[in-house]
């Protein structure tokens, strides 16, 4: 199994919102911490399922199109040899070479089938392999998203596990504030990936995170006004 950086941010930036849009939703319908967790948990695990499988389809959608390609663009070099080299020509004219240099690189690139191939990908079709599992980019994202995303969630878990009686809007404040700090943890982590300071790219994603965070607060809000 292979790490990705982009789609364990991506799940964890989206769990971590969308807990924190059902637990603004529920608080602000004046429903018991019960609920909550309930509702939470059973979001948590779907969604996150959810954008595994979406996530897992659209790369290998993406890789069977790209070989689609690659098979077609295979049997132009084997079977439309000139019409290929002269794509070839276009292609590096465009770029700038001339006359005896032109014509070396042609016939550099359409000397090597591989070389040749993988240039007409790049340059005719804008498509590179880049060989990504989509399992690998599905499991990512489901990591991300319920690792984290179950942060906004911790509060009311700690309270309804030791049965504690407690005001559910107070709970709440707990859980704005867990979910800055799982903003702030998810920044920190992309930071140290990509060797970026951490402090600096916690709060950029702590930022970012908390606009996405205060408009799912406010239309879970202005829902719960609407049905009451």
């Amino acid at each position: 199994m292979k790490y990705s950086i982009e789609n364990f941010v991506y799940g964890a930036i989206d769990g971590t919102v969308t807990t924190f849009a059902v637990v603004a939703g529920v608080v602000g319908a004046s429903l018991p911490s019960s609920i909550i967790v309930i509702l939470g948990l059973a979001n948590l695990f779907a969604d996150g399922f959810s954008m595994a499988v979406g996530n897992y389809l659209a790369v290998k959608t993406q890789n069977e199109y790209i070989a689609k390609a690659r098979k077609k663009e295979e049997w132009e070099i084997d079977n439309l040899i000139e019409e290929e080299k002269e794509e070839i020509r276009q292609i590096y004219a465009k770029k700038g070479f001339k006359d005896e240099l032109l014509e070396e690189v042609v016939r550099i690139i359409t000397g090597r089938r591989k070389v040749w191939l993988d240039t007409m990908m790049r340059e005719e079709l804008g498509l590179v392999e880049n060989k990504v599992n989509p399992l690998d980019n599905a499991v990512n994202t489901f990591v991300g998203f319920n690792l984290i995303g179950v942060i906004p969630l911790l509060p009311f878990l700690f309270i309804y596990a030791l049965d504690l009686n407690l005001f559910t809007g107070s709970i709440f404040l707990y859980s704005a504030l867990a979910t800055a700090v799982s903003f702030f943890l998810i920044g920190s982590i992309r930071g140290k990936v990509v060797q970026k300071p951490i402090l600096r790219s916690g709060l950029n994603t702590l930022f970012i995170g908390g606009i996405a965070a205060g408009v799912s607060y406010g239309v879970g809000h202005f829902l719960s006004l609407i049905v009451h």
